[in-house]
């Protein structure tokens, strides 16, 4: 479980101070897939980035399992308890899906035999087969290449999944396709899934919805109707 406790975030600058995240309150638990709506700027990426342990918050805790991630050796909690995926994809463009996959799995010291073992697993388990194991990202579809980021974060082996905005790139077909990959993940693996987006289908299929805006964090009770 995280949990988030009256959570403020500030930038500052010389110029200027900007309260992005501001008193935000909520839990997320695993099993559920939870999408976090609102318009650009309203704060949802700096949120996601606090989850993600890359900036700490100004004010308030983010606990996690009941320990402060600020605690925490973040670079650890980054590659053993939540994995981020992002629009971009971001796949090393010189290395193959197979790879890819294998790399946090090798940072980890697990023996190449046994990672590439279990880096084929995850692949097959994003519903891509074999052929896909030697390609190159650059002659992989959008769709392909964010199946391979999601099979290389689920290979970190937590099971908090963070993706911001993950179909921006994708047609609708693809963008269908990862939606309910995330869903499976989260209902049937038991994963935690956070989903930072602006759009309207993919928070529909969520089973919890928080709106955000100017910073505050609000709870749509009933997942699939968007607050607008």
């Amino acid at each position: 479980m995280l949990e988030v406790k009256d959570v403020s975030y500030t930038y500052r600058s010389k110029y200027q101070t900007i309260e992005a995240v501001k008193h935000v309150t909520c839990d997320f638990c695993t099993g559920r897939l939870y999408a976090v709506m609102g318009p650009s700027g309203s704060g949802k990426s700096t949120l996601l980035s606090l989850l993600a342990g890359l900036d700490l918050p100004t004010s308030g805790e983010i606990l996690v399992e009941g320990s402060d991630i600020a605690s925490m050796d973040r670079d650890h909690y980054r590659r053993e308890t939540a994995s981020v995926v992002y629009q971009s994809f971001n796949l090393f463009p010189l290395l193959t899906a197979l790879e890819n996959v294998m790399y946090p799995l090798e940072l980890q010291g697990i023996k190449k035999t046994e990672a590439v073992k279990t880096a084929k697993r995850l692949i097959m388990e994003v519903g891509l087969g074999e052929k896909t194991y030697k390609q190159f990202p650059v002659a992989m579809s959008g769709g392909e290449q964010q199946r391979i980021a999601i099979a290389r974060a689920l290979a970190a082996g937590g099971k908090i999944l963070l993706a911001d905005e993950p179909t921006g790139n994708l047609d609708s077909v693809n963008e269908a396709n990862i939606v309910e990959l995330l869903k499976k993940l989260a209902h049937d693996r038991g994963y935690l899934v956070i989903v930072i987006t602006h759009n309207q289908y993919v928070g529909s299929q969520a089973d919890v919805i928080y709106w955000m805006r100017d910073g505050q964090l609000t709870l749509d009770s009933a997942a699939g109707r968007i607050q607008v």
